[in-house]
């Protein structure tokens, strides 16, 4: 007896075309900005393998920043429990329930359209998202991306598309060229993995540079006594002037040059080293040990 094939998922969602997201913009008004950081996807095998290198299922709440149009989210729509759009566009946030409706209308309640700033919310409603899954917009992706991990601890992982410049930033490793702030503050969070090239002919309209995908797995919070937020002005300050070493580069967070000494020497840090040689351990350690917190310390 021949046992009929479960059905693919993905054939309860009728993607869009680049034909149906040209329509659709038209029949919206809708011109992609440059300042909003706007290229839509118009290629099913790119959604397609965003979803599968997520790996997100039934039971996941995916949240989406930047829907536009609506490709991605109905590619993740037919796999997951809920997606979460968060879409700063009001004409986009409008319309997309409404080709949800169109092209996939049995999954239409698995949809929440958040109209805002991505950057700017501070809560997302429904049940707590699991993944972030996402084309972010070029020019905020780092302070989007960091923004949603603090705000949502419940995030267990991250796949997101962005520039491939800064995708290579975000997954460097100490001791290279491009590692910096975006680096050690993601490390904070996550564990970060370069997950495939994306090429330019994949958007409309199309962009100057190529993508890259990111795959962020969510790691425990650093055990320390510091703030994150204390962390992360050391390593504000160790990179902003890179070529200078860690003594000079954290004297106007110390107090002064023999003050960072101090610090670095009480972290087990060379001062003469600089910051592209440390890790997230090597940063919570000296927010640990700055002057004034360690004679405050002292004194209990």
């Amino acid at each position: 007896m021949t046992q009929t094939p479960e059905p693919d998922p993905a054939d309860r969602s009728r993607l869009l075309s680049p034909a149906d997201v040209r329509a659709l913009a038209e029949r919206f008004g809708i011109r992609p900005t440059k300042t909003l950081g706007q290229n839509f996807v118009i290629d099913h095998g790119t959604v397609r393998r965003i979803v599968r290198v997520a790996g997100v299922g039934a039971d996941d709440v995916v949240v989406e920043v930047g829907p536009g149009l609506g490709s991605l989210t109905l590619a993740l729509l037919p796999h997951v429990r809920r997606v979460t759009a968060i879409e700063i566009d009001p004409a986009l946030a409008e319309a997309l329930p409404g080709t949800v409706a169109d092209h996939a209308p049995d999954l239409a309640d698995r949809l929440t359209v958040v109209p805002g700033d991505a950057m700017r919310i501070t809560e997302v409603p429904g049940p707590a998202p699991t993944a972030l899954v996402a084309n972010l917009p070029y020019n905020v992706s780092v302070p989007v991306l960091l923004h949603l991990l603090e705000l949502l601890p419940s995030l267990e992982r991250v796949l997101v598309m962005v520039q491939s410049e800064v995708a290579d930033r975000i997954t460097a490793t100490p001791g290279g060229r491009i590692y910096g702030v975006p680096s050690a503050k993601v490390a904070w969070y996550a564990r970060a993995r370069r997950a495939g090239a994306v090429g330019r002919n994949v958007f409309w309209p199309a962009p100057n540079v190529d993508s890259g995908l990111v795959e962020l797995v969510r790691r425990p919070t650093p055990s320390t006594k510091a703030p994150r937020a204390e962390v992360f002005k050391v390593i504000d300050a160790a990179f902003a002037q890179r070529r200078k070493t860690l003594r000079a580069a954290l004297s106007g967070w110390a107090g002064s040059a023999p003050a960072a000494e101090e610090a670095l020497r009480a972290a087990g840090v060379d001062p003469k080293a600089r910051g592209e040689s440390l890790g997230i351990e090597g940063f919570v350690a000296i927010a640990e040990n700055r002057p004034e917190q360690a004679g405050q310390a002292g004194s209990r």
